[in-house]
Formats: structure tokens, sequence, C-alpha cells
């Protein structure tokens, strides 16, 4: 299934950078197309279901929250 994405492309240096309007997914090349052609890549790999070799940790962390 194809799914039309709305992206921008912007210069930063000598590299141009693309970036999904949608979803927050980014990729840069060399010229606009090839930052284009690898946030398609991007995108693509972003929607891939995940394949694990062995589940992931499940970790706990403290985070201050409020001011005492």
């Amino acid at each position: 299934m194809k799914r039309p994405f709305a992206a921008t492309v912007w210069r930063e240096g000598k590299w141009y950078v693309s970036q999904c309007l949608e979803i927050d997914v980014a990729s840069q090349g060399e010229t606009e197309e090839e930052a284009l052609a690898n946030l398609k890549e991007a995108l693509e790999l972003h929607f891939e279901p995940p394949q694990a070799t062995r589940p992931p940790a499940v970790r706990m962390i403290e985070v201050e929250v409020g001011a005492t």
C-alpha cells in the first residue's frame, strides 16, 4: 500500500535536509533529490515491523517531575 507524505527540504551547509511533516522522520543528502530519496527509504524502514533477535530489556528510570 502506498501513502503520500508531505516533506520539506532545506539546505544546511553543504547538505540538504529532508523532513516528513506528518511523522518525526528526517534524512539528508548532497542534493535535494538524494535527500528526498533517503527520506523515502527512512520512512519505508520506519513502517517495517520490528524484528527483534531477543526480547528488549524493560528498565525503570526515575525522573524529577516537580520542584521541591
